[in-house]
């Protein structure tokens, strides 16, 4: 290639001057031009042909110069006062002593300066005086930076372009205009060379020492990088293609930190002018030539991923600190944003979609997305704004998978993913659990490991939404998001739901992480009560069960409300607490039922495996035999199976963490829901108002429902998150004034299920909630108010309105007896319980369900061991049993199993009703003798010491009784020990002897017999016992000779119409029946309705039969007479 002539230089350089001078200001050393205003500077419109590198004809196409350059001085001038409000990498290091200030002779010719400017420049310095950089060495900088020399002597690790020589020898020097010349120049050397000339650089300086490659010296003019830094390194897989763009920006990133290294050298002459100017030129112009090469705009042959090149550096995070913000915030215009970065976001979506925590690859999308949101320029983050605005940020999708389609068609869809589920990846699973033989501690480790990985990627996803948010231009756009995340994933609270249509289970518990740190640090004050009702509110609550009103009800009160009510718009703070209460509500709480449901597949498909493997000898030659073992094989892979995914669902749901952030939430939960209960005092006195507040009454029940169902949860799965949490007050507080007000909510299994709460964290359900219980226990409200209240429940939950209600009710009343076993143990709540039972008639109902409670399950407890003896003999009988055919034998096999689970649930039931009747009637005796109760109550105790004592008890006796919590000995010390309890008037022997159908003599005989042979009573209660039974004997005899004394009733209407027995103290009731009041009552407490009518019935309307009861006594005294008169 010919040089250009002299005169072809010297008119290409005026006519650059001459573009230049009109917009640039000089510096008082009249050395450094400074721009304040855009400039019109052109770069050169033909590169140098004279270049000592060696090329190769047609190796590139011919650059745009005249274009590119004036996109770069048009960036540059734009950007050129937002340099100061950038964050760059300015970190500026001591300077060295002995700092050489010795100019080395770089081949630029030294401009001459007379004595008076230099008088005059000298006057107008200011107090750093001598700290300022003279040209030489502004020169060197920019030399050392951009690894450019001019000389025909070519200094080694630079590359050599004569053509820069009349730029730095002018007198007048604008060094915007030879610093785009120099970067121009050089990216077209580097693009048109067929070599890697930054990598030839390099090698051309493996020689030269550290110490020379790089002088502390401000003049040096020598090479190539620091020996402190460090060639950037590829972390990432994804590493930068072999492209002569990529060459491109390894320059540019190269120069950029040079810049910063020049700061760092030399931090006095860079932090003041003209070196400081000059910096930031060299900074801004790496960053908008980089913009080019990213938009593909430098050269002809453009690329449309260009800005893809980009990526491996993003996801090794090498690039230089403040590089990534200064090229944001440097773009001219939206195009520009989105050319180079909706390329980039998307390709991170379509990374994070393949990424799974089986490894760490995963955190690199997440932390670039989230880097890329940080980003702030001028109250905006541009890529915040830049995302909302593509299509698929919120795209249009099928109704009937809308859940699915928005975790996997939305952008923010695949970042909100990760998940250790199996049902969400395998990958997992496969890595972590295909060892069966994990020890413990192994398995705890590979949980802390997920989990701490899950706490990562949800952090990053935090920041990723949160940055969405506080970005005005965006934050519509996210809560919409965000509102269609939770409403297209409704469909996950129901009890059945087909998984092919809503978002995974991580992807759920992922999203409630994020909103739970979004609205940890709301305040109650800040939000809107009713938003449940408003009418732009973001969360549907019309086809929910109210607390305590009908759907029409509901709908006719929010109608009146939305007349009389000035709705504001609402607050983020306010829509924030209900989307994440309503995201509780479709992701942990559906999440530990599923889990829940798996354990008790895999302790049912044990149980089938052990049956089956016990009764192998019975089968193994049978024609089922092979069907048998091919059915083992697959219930054990089922297992396998199972229990594999139960880990990965420990590592997801069992994170301590997860679980803390669920109980700070819902503590803020339980205090909005005291304010609506009781607005005035928020729950912190009862008894609640009488009148229940309409704006409670319509919230939906699950807002409590799902509080109970958590706090089960953890209970039973991991308590110790519940240690010493601030919102366990909160809580205890809610469980407290609910359960103890009842009549605030239409469904009694609400108040069931915080009542099963109470009974879970009692210490003798499990002892390590004993500091919970005492504290839950000890509150002021419970002590006053809460023994009342679930002795009213006890009687109350006898109907519910479910057609299983007759099993529930000894479910809950199980419940409500442990949590009684534990308040008897402490003074104030004994005292408490003592005092409801002189109060008279809500205990003597409490009492009556009690004995019901015990008739019927010591019955059936009874009756089941019965039948599992029978069936025990007879399979003892291996002629007789092997004469059945095996349909039978099977049948009768599963009548066993059925029969042995019956006898268990209904044993551990009977056995606490009546270990409460023992510690009750240790201090209370009144109630249970009062004459409704008395004959009752002695009937139950003489019909199961019959059961126990009887000819018949060897029927009782099975196989393995401890399998069936089956304790003979216990249970008839506690019958004998209630006998003697209530062995303290002549009323309760007068109520045994009475009993016709059970009481005999013989019977208390054999039961003195067995006890004194089971050594369970001391010698001093076997004599009261027997003293008892002589008592009774005595009452027994006088009243067979009453009897014989009245002989036949002759009126019936003497007779109660129920019993068919004399009446002592008839009443009137209502419908004109009349009845003996002991009978009436006795009914009464079971069902306030009259036996005849089914009218309601109240103890109240009980009228006295005055005029019938004076007959009945005066025929009775008659016949007394008259008995006494005859010889």
């Amino acid at each position: 290639m010919s040089e250009l002539t002299p005169d072809e230089i010297r008119r290409r350089r005026l006519a650059r001057l001459g573009g230049n001078t009109a917009g640039s200001s000089k510096s008082t050393d009249k050395i450094i031009p400074h721009e304040k205003d855009k400039t019109s500077s052109n770069v050169s419109s033909t590169f140098c042909q004279s270049m000592e590198v060696e090329q190769t004809q047609g190796a590139a196409a011919l650059p745009k110069e005249t274009n590119a350059a004036a996109c770069v001085e048009s960036i540059s001038s734009d950007a050129q006062q937002q340099q100061h409000q950038m964050d760059t990498d300015s970190e500026y290091a001591a300077e060295k002593n002995n700092h050489s200030q010795v100019d080395v002779d770089s081949g630029i010719e030294t401009m001459e300066v007379d004595d008076s400017d230099r008088v005059e420049h000298k006057r107008k310095r200011d107090a750093s005086i001598g700290s300022e950089a003279t040209e030489t060495q502004v020169l060197n900088s920019i030399i050392r930076i951009f690894l450019v020399s001019w000389r025909e002597q070519r200094d080694p690790g630079t590359l050599h372009i004569p053509c820069l020589a009349e730029a730095f020898n002018e007198k007048e020097k604008d060094y915007k205009e030879i610093i785009n010349q120099i970067v121009m120049e050089t990216l077209h050397l580097i693009y048109s060379s067929p070599e890697n000339l930054i990598d030839s650089l390099k090698t051309a300086v493996d020689g030269v020492s550290p110490v020379r490659s790089y002088s502390s010296s401000p003049c040096s003019i020598s090479p190539l990088m620091s020996p402190e830094h460090e060639e950037r390194k590829f972390t990432s897989k994804i590493q930068p293609q072999k492209r002569k763009e990529v060459e491109l920006i390894n320059y540019l990133l190269d120069c950029y930190e040079r810049v910063a290294f020049e700061e760092r050298t030399s931090p006095k002459k860079s932090s003041i002018p003209p070196l400081n100017n000059v910096l930031s030129i060299a900074r801004l112009s790496c960053v908008h030539h980089t913009a080019l090469v990213l938009q593909g705009t430098l050269f002809e042959n453009r690329s449309e991923t260009a800005s893809l090149f980009l990526l491996p550096y993003l996801l090794s995070h090498n690039l230089p600190r403040g590089f990534l913000s200064l090229l944001v915030s440097t773009l001219p215009d939206r195009e520009s944003l989105n050319k180079i970065f909706v390329p980039i976001i998307h390709r991170l979506s379509q990374l994070i979609s393949c990424q799974s925590l089986d490894t760490d690859d995963y955190k690199e999308p997440l932390s670039v997305l989230s880097e890329l949101c940080e980003i702030k320029w001028d109250n905006c983050r541009p890529i915040c704004s830049l995302m909302v605005s593509q299509s698929n940020w919120l795209p249009k999708v099928m109704r009937k998978t809308t859940g699915l389609e928005m975790e996997k068609l939305t952008l923010l869809g695949p970042f909100l993913s990760l998940s250790v589920f199996v049902g969400d990846n395998v990958k997992v699973v496969e890595k972590y659990f295909s060892n069966h033989l994990l020890t413990p501690d192994n398995a705890r480790l590979i949980f802390q490991t997920l989990q701490h990985g899950l706490e990562y990627a949800r952090t990053e996803q935090y920041k990723i939404i949160h940055a969405v948010l506080v970005n005005s231009e965006s934050r519509d756009a996210a809560i919409g998001l965000l509102e269609k995340f939770i409403d297209g994933n409704s469909k996950k609270s129901q009890i059945q739901v087909d998984e092919r249509y809503v978002a995974g289970d991580g992807f759920m518990l992922n999203l409630l992480t994020v909103l739970q740190m979004l609205a940890i640090k709301i305040s109650l004050d800040k939000v809107d009560l009713y938003y449940p009702y408003h009418p732009n509110c973001r969360v549907d609550i019309s086809s929910e069960s109210c607390m305590k009103c009908t759907s029409q009800e509901s709908e006719e009160w929010r109608t009146e409300l939305a007349k009389t009510k000035n709705w504001q718009d609402p607050k983020f703070s306010t829509e924030c607490f209900f989307l994440t209460l309503h995201c509780h509500h479709i992701s942990i709480l559906p999440l530990s039922r599923k889990y829940q449901r798996h354990l008790v597949i895999i302790r049912n498909l044990n149980r089938a495996i052990e049956e089956l493997e016990s009764s192998e000898a019975q089968w193994k030659d049978s024609p089922v035999a092979s069907r048998n073992k091919e059915s083992l094989e697959k219930w054990k892979a089922q297992v396998k199976k199972l229990q594999k995914s139960k880990l990965c669902a420990n590592a997801g749901l069992l994170d301590e963490s997860l679980l803390r952030r669920c109980l700070q939430f819902y503590g803020v939960v339980a205090d909005y829901l005291l304010k609506m209960a009781d607005p005035e005092n928020e729950g912190n006195n009862l008894p609640l108002p009488q009148v229940t507040e309409k704006a409670f009454a319509a919230l939906p029940e699950f807002y409590l429902e799902d509080i109970a169902d958590f706090l089960l949860f953890v209970l039973h799965y991991k308590s110790e998150v519940l240690g010493s949490d601030p919102s366990v007050n909160q809580l205890v507080r809610m469980l407290i004034v609910f359960v103890c007000s009842p009549s605030y909510f239409n469904n009694p299994y609400l108040v069931a299920k915080l009542v099963e709460v109470l009974f879970v964290i009692s210490p003798n359900f499990q002892p390590r909630t004993a500091k919970l219980s005492e504290m839950l226990l000890s509150h002021p409200l419970a002590l006053n108010y809460m023994v009342p209240a679930l002795m009213q429940f006890y009687t109350d939950i006898e109907t519910t309105g479910a057609s299983s209600e007759f099993y529930d009710k000894f479910t809950i009343r199980y419940h409500i007896s442990i949590i009684f076993k534990t308040m008897w143990m402490i003074p104030s709540h004994q005292k408490k319980i003592i005092e409801e039972a002189q109060k008279g008639k809500q205990f003597v109902k409490f009492v009556n369900m009690l004995m019901n409670d015990t008739t019927f399950l010591l019955d059936e407890s009874l009756d089941c061991l019965k039948r599992i003896h029978e069936m025990q003999e007879f399979q003892d009988n291996e002629a007789e049993w092997d004469a059945l055919s095996r349909e039978e034998q099977n049948s009768r096999q599963r009548q066993l199993s059925m029969d042995e689970r019956q006898c268990k649930s209904y044993l551990t039931l009977a056995t606490e009703t009546v270990e409460m009747f023992h510690y009750l009637t240790e201090q209370i005796i009144g109630p249970f003798l009062m004459p409704e109760l008395a004959d009752r109550l002695a009937a139950m105790l003489n019909f199961n010491l019959q059961q126990l004592c009887g000819s018949k008890c060897k029927n009782l006796k099975v196989k393995n009784p401890d399998k069936y919590g089956w304790e003979p000995k216990k249970l008839l010390d506690r019958l004998t020990d209630i006998y003697l309890h209530l062995d303290s008037s002549d009323e309760f022997a007068a109520a045994i002897a009475n009993d016709e159908r059970s009481y005999r003599k013989i019977l208390f005989d054999d039961a003195i017999s067995r006890i004194q042979r089971a050594r369970i009573k001391t010698d001093r209660d076997i004599e009261q016992f027997r003293k008892l039974q002589e008592k009774v004997e005595a009452i027994v005899v006088q009243k067979q000779r009453a009897e014989i004394d009245f002989g036949e009733i002759p009126e019936d209407e003497f007779k109660d119409p129920l019993m068919d027995t004399l009446m002592n103290d008839p009443v009137l009731l209502p419908s004109g029946t009349i009845m003996d009041r002991p009978i009436i009552l006795r009914h009464l407490l079971n069902s306030q309705t009259d036996p005849f009518n089914r009218q309601v019935l109240t103890e109240e309307q009980l009228v006295p039969a005055t005029h019938l009861k004076e007959k009945i006594q005066t025929w009775m005294a008659h016949k007394l007479n008259s008995k006494k008169s005859d010889p």
